[in-house]
């Protein structure tokens, strides 16, 4: 399987995500990656009983800190480090072993960027400054970059009160697209979603009021229309030297929420227009490292409008893991430690399925989607189905999942019918209700 790839397993990766999210697939999908070419796989996640934690391919797990500024990450990797190399020892030459760091949330690789030059050499990061990722992760910035660079991206505004949100909101056309310009500062469980669909006016109001609790700007973006085959994603890695040899386009099929979403099912399709569009982004960006982008076709201009660009991994980045399993985590490790990333082969037709959300989406919309092989570039299409958590050589994080998401729904079911039971108990009592009038004839009041 691994014909063409030649990995120095002698350089383990830290996978890091500061983000509280147990049911994170792309963390697993990263380990297993990694962990089945032989390479020691450690991480920094939110729990050691998460469910990625149970995975086989993860020889150990730290608590990530509870801080969404990220200040106790480098100490942090410092101490897990020289942990690690107790455990393993130093290099043959008697240095320190490097440590490659893999970031899979925005804060993370913002964290990581910012802290870059004291982190090495010791800890091996693609070439970044917070400055280049923070043009493209904001979600402000970003709209100016596709601005100034005349990249399809849906009318934005940026209202500075609420009054002038509504007029905006109005001018875009409701229903409007909310986002925070950087929702890795929102509140842990303060209700805040970093991107929603708002409907009226007094909800544009009511959002924009609590910009001082989400901790970054409030932007309104024109809603593009959902509809089948309409969302894109392009995954690339973009090495040292500039080259993006490992880089495919894929086709959302179905998401949660339900046309607004993630990807729950996902299909490798060839797309040519978004293709061109992302490798031309990442060029004129000098970027370097793992990107994910998501794209919207504009159905009456035939236009793909960009919609997101996350400088990390997507969480479904292993639907694009050739027949020889070269995907864009293990193309980084491949050329961060020296050694040469060879060409991505296609495999046009393979699907990748997350199944807590694949099921949600299909219990919400059970319309019917394409059948396999549909589309773009499917002729000669591999039939693989990828799971995000089922996989027969590493079965206990989908039972610790599926135990786990249970229990979570089960808390916003019960945290429902209290919702429902106060409304009640909070509503005033019907006033009494007056008896009839009695006439004064004797007469049967006719029917």
């Amino acid at each position: 399987m691994l014909r063409r790839q030649s990995f120095d397993t002698s350089v383990p990766t830290v996978l890091v995500r500061l983000d509280r999210n147990p049911f994170h697939h792309g963390t697993l999908g990263a380990a297993r990656s990694l962990g089945r070419a032989g390479i020691p796989v450690h991480a920094v996640i939110e729990s050691s009983t998460s469910p990625v934690a149970r995975s086989r391919y993860l020889r150990s797990t730290r608590a990530s800190p509870r801080t969404t500024t990220a200040t106790e990450l480098p100490s942090l990797l410092r101490r897990y480090a020289d942990e690690i190399e107790d455990e393993t020892g130093p290099a043959a030459d008697g240095s320190s072993t490097p440590l490659l760091v893999l970031p899979l949330d925005d804060v993370s690789a913002l964290a990581l960027a910012r802290r870059r030059a004291e982190l090495s050499p010791r800890f091996l990061l693609p070439a970044q400054t917070e400055e280049q990722l923070l043009r493209v992760a904001d979600k402000a910035a970003l709209a100016e970059t596709c601005a100034a660079l005349g990249l399809p991206h849906p009318r934005t505004e940026l209202p500075a009160g609420s009054d002038e949100a509504a007029s905006m909101a109005w001018s875009l056309g409701l229903p409007v697209v909310a986002k925070w310009s950087r929702p890795w500062l929102l509140p842990a469980g303060g209700g805040l979603r970093s991107t929603s669909i708002v409907r009226s006016l007094a909800e544009v109001r009511e959002l924009y009021d609590r910009s001082p609790e989400a901790g970054s700007r409030l932007l309104l973006q024109e809603l593009l229309p959902a509809g089948r085959d309409l969302d894109w994603f392009f995954h690339g890695y973009v090495d040292t030297d500039g080259g993006c040899t490992t880089g495919a386009t894929g086709r959302k099929e179905r998401s949660w929420p339900d046309g607004a979403g993630l990807t729950a099912v996902g299909r490798w399709t060839a797309n040519p227009a978004v293709e061109r569009t992302a490798r031309e982004l990442v060029d004129a960006l000098g970027y370097r490292g793992v990107c994910d982008l998501d794209f919207r076709m504009n159905r009456s201009t035939g236009a793909y409008h960009l919609l997101d660009f996350n400088p990390r991994p997507g969480a479904q980045f292993r639907l694009f893991a050739d027949a020889d399993g070269l995907d864009v985590v293990r193309a980084l490790h491949l050329d961060l430690t020296g050694r040469p990333v060879p060409p991505h082969s296609p495999a046009y037709g393979r699907r990748f399925v997350v199944e807590n959300y694949a099921a949600l989406s299909l219990l919400t919309s059970p319309r019917r989607r394409p059948a396999d092989g549909a589309g773009a570039g499917s002729e000669g299409a591999s039939r693989r189905t990828e799971y995000a958590w089922c996989a027969a050589d590493d079965p206990a994080p989908a039972f610790a999942m599926g135990l786990a998401w249970l229990g979570h729904l089960l808390r916003r079911a019960v945290a429902s019918a209290r919702r429902f039971l106060g409304s009640l108990r909070a509503r005033p009592p019907l006033p009494p209700t007056a008896p009839p009038a009695r006439s004064s004839s004797n007469q049967l009041t006719p029917r």
